[in-house]
C-alpha cells in the first residue's frame, strides 16, 4: 500500500507541564522532569517539543520560552516549539523578542505556534475584555508578522500603542522565523492561515479527524487564490496520544486520567462525564485518540495523514493522563524508536 504520509513528516510531543496527582512531585520536581523529557526526546530522534501556555493552577507552562531555554542548553538538534502561545493576551513585541533569543541560544531551532487559546483565564488576568477575544488576537498576528518582515516597526492599531519605526531587537537566527497558527475548529481561522501563508497546526482532541478535511481543504484553496505555494502550506496536528509496549498496557495506563482530566474539564463547558464508550470510540481507526502499541499508532498516524490530504507534523500530548515521569520516558523512547523509524521506513517504500 502507497504511503500517503508527509516525506517530511516530523513527529513531536507536547506538554502542558500539568501538576501531579502524587503530593510527593513538587513544582520544582515536575519542571525539572519536563527538561529531562525534552532531552530525551532530542536523544531518540524526534523532530519537536512543544511547550503550551496556561494560566491556572492544573498547568506549570505560563512562560513556556523559559522551560524552552532550560531545554535549549540541553539539547542539540530537536526543534523547541510553543504550543501554543496565546497571542491574544500577549505583548506581540515580547513575544518576539523572547522567541528570538530562544532562537539564538538554540541555534536555530525554535518556532512558535499562535492562537488564541482554550481557556479564557489569561484575559480578565491581564485586564483584557473577553469581548474583544477575535479583534484582539487579528491585530496582534498582524503586528507580529510585521515585526518579523521588519526591524524597525511602522503600525498602529486599536489594542495596543502604535509603533513609529522603533527597532525590535534581537533578531532571531533564522529568516524568516517560523510561525505557525494554531486553530480548533472556526472555519475563518483555517482562511485566514491560508490567506497569510501561514503553517497550520489543528488542535484536533476529540471527534473523528476526517471532519476537519473541508477545513484544511479551505486552507489550501484559501492559500492558493493568495499567491502562496503548496510546500508553505504545511498542515500540522496537536493529538491525544500515549504509546506502550502492548496495547492493553497503553490503555490500562491512559484511560484513567484521561477520563478524570476530562470529565473535570467537562465540569466547565457543559460536556457529559467520560465514559469507557466514549474512549474506545475515540480509540477507533477514525477517531482522534492516538493510543495503542507502535504499529497500532503509525497506521493511525498514516490514516489520519490520507483523511487530512496529507500531514507535515504530528505532536502527541500526553499530560492530559496525568502519567508518572517513567511512563512519559517511555512513551517518548517508543515514540523516537519505533513510530517515527517505521513511518519514514514506510515513506521509502512508498516511493
Amino acid at each position: 500500500m502507497k504511503n500517503t504520509t508527509a516525506e517530511k513528516l516530523q513527529i513531536g510531543v507536547d506538554s502542558f507541564a500539568a501538576a501531579s496527582l502524587d503530593p510527593k512531585v513538587t513544582a520544582s520536581d515536575i519542571l525539572r522532569q519536563l527538561v529531562e523529557r525534552i532531552e530525551h526526546a532530542d536523544q531518540v530522534g524526534l523532530d519537536v517539543f512543544g511547550i503550551g501556555e496556561h494560566h491556572r493552577r492544573e498547568f506549570l507552562d505560563s512562560a513556556p520560552v523559559i522551560i524552552l531555554a532550560a531545554a535549549a542548553a540541553r539539547t542539540r538538534r530537536i526543534r523547541l516549539t510553543s504550543a501554543v502561545t496565546v497571542l491574544s493576551a500577549a505583548d506581540p513585541v515580547r513575544v518576539f523578542q523572547n522567541f528570538a533569543t530562544l532562537d539564538l541560544l538554540s541555534q536555530g531551532r525554535a518556532e512558535m505556534v499562535v492562537g488564541r487559546g482554550s481557556f479564557i483565564e489569561a484575559f480578565p488576568l491581564f485586564g483584557l475584555p473577553l469581548e474583544d477575544y477575535d479583534s484582539l488576537f487579528a491585530e496582534k498576528l498582524d503586528l507580529l508578522l510585521k515585526i518579523r518582515e521588519n526591524e524597525q516597526v511602522h503600525w498602529s492599531g486599536k489594542h495596543r500603542a502604535e509603533l513609529k519605526g522603533q527597532g525590535v531587537f534581537p533578531r532571531p537566527l533564522q529568516n524568516p522565523f517560523p510561525i505557525w497558527l494554531g486553530v480548533g475548529g472556526s472555519p475563518e481561522s483555517f482562511v485566514r492561515a491560508g490567506e497569510l501563508g501561514l503553517p497550520l497546526m489543528i488542535a484536533i482532541i476529540g471527534g473523528e479527524t476526517r471532519r476537519f478535511r473541508p477545513f484544511v481543504d479551505l486552507y489550501r484553496e484559501s492559500g492558493r487564490r493568495a499567491g502562496h505555494s503548496p510546500e508553505q502550506l504545511k498542515v500540522g496536528v496537536h493529538a491525544l496520544g500515549y504509546v506502550a509496549d502492548t496495547t492493553q498496557k497503553a490503555i490500562d495506563d491512559f484511560y484513567p486520567g484521561y477520563a478524570r482530566s476530562f470529565t473535570e474539564i467537562g465540569k466547565e463547558r457543559g460536556w457529559p462525564p467520560v465514559t469507557r464508550a466514549h474512549f474506545d470510540a475515540q480509540r477507533s481507526p477514525h477517531g482522534a485518540l492516538l493510543v495503542g502499541n507502535p504499529e497500532e499508532i503509525v497506521e493511525k498516524i498514516n490514516e489520519h495523514s490520507k483523511a487530512l490530504g496529507g500531514i507535515s507534523r504530528i505532536s502527541f500530548q500526553m499530560d492530559v493522563a496525568s502519567l508518572p515521569h517513567e511512563k512519559h520516558m517511555r512513551g517518548i523512547e517508543l515514540f523516537g524508536t519505533r513510530v517515527a523509524p517505521a513511518l519514514k521506513e514506510a515513506t521509502v517504500n512508498s516511493k
